[in-house]
């Protein structure tokens, strides 16, 4: 199944504009990189040259340089400003950043023993192209070890718009299931491909507050918006409302992150 109705350019000049904000505001994401990099340490993948696809603020570079103090680093990123920020971040760590697409990586073929993601292709329509990319610049014997957001993620913000929208076109984010991520990494011609996930849950004071997080590192784009002929400021309302009715806890409310680990060798 593909993502529905992913404008590239929007979501390109959002994570551009939002550059500067996300790292104060990307929890889940921060505790991604630390689970990825754990994986990559127990399976004992030890590169001499791997690629960042998403790079975006240069974080899982900055860990990965740790790991591997002696590889050739080199992050892509789609938004030119991410590539700002890491190379602000990254500056004096011999990392290379280029402003590049995940379908259209411009690298020869077969340049790198490990390529990387996180938190960047749930925002593709199609996993087919970025898969098809990882595999091309993989020498043989190279690893693709990534993680992205699934099918459950953000799904009591979803909810609570579906609530209010009723019978009008659902034109939410649509995230990939474990499935279809597997099945995009076995048509590549991954071989030992297999996938997990795990849950992640962070917890606002209240719905505004969360949609200007989500805003600030980028992925207002999350949030469905209302269909033709509604009033906006009234689906907004009820749709907080909404939200708040059926799952504050606490005094808080949650936004679950279901986060998809996939892992395929060359």
């Amino acid at each position: 199944m593909m993502v529905a109705n992913i404008d590239r350019l929007k979501v390109q000049g959002s994570f551009h504009r939002q550059a500067g904000d996300y790292d104060s505001h990307a929890l889940v994401q921060k505790k991604v990189v630390q689970r990825l990099t754990g994986l990559l340490q127990s399976q004992g993948v030890n590169p001499a040259r791997l690629l960042d696809v998403g790079a975006g603020t240069g974080r899982l570079l900055a860990e990965l340089r740790k790991i591997y103090p002696a590889a050739l680093a080199v992050g892509a990123d789609l938004a030119f400003g991410m590539c700002q920020i890491a190379a602000a971040n990254l500056a004096g760590e011999g990392i290379t950043l280029v402003n590049a697409d995940a379908e259209r990586l411009p690298f020869a073929s077969t340049s790198f023993d490990l390529v990387l993601s996180t938190s960047t292709f749930q925002w593709l329509e199609s996993l087919d192209g970025a898969f098809a990319e990882a595999k091309r610049v993989l020498a043989p014997g190279g690893t693709f070890c990534f993680a992205l957001f699934g099918e459950k993620t953000l799904f009591e913000l979803r909810d609570s718009y579906k609530k209010v929208l009723g019978s009008v076109a659902d034109r939410s984010h649509n995230f990939f299931s474990q499935s279809e991520v597997l099945a995009a990494l076995q048509r590549a011609g991954f071989s030992g491909s297999r996938v997990s996930s795990e849950m992640e849950v962070e917890y606002h004071q209240d719905v505004p507050e969360l949609l200007r997080s989500l805003k600030r590192i980028g992925a207002g784009s999350a949030a469905p918006v209302a269909g033709k002929g509604l009033s906006q400021r009234r689906v907004m309302l009820e749709m907080m409302e909404a939200y708040q009715g059926e799952y504050v806890r606490n005094g808080e409310i949650p936004a679950s992150y279901e986060v998809v680990y996939g892992w395929g060798n060359v």
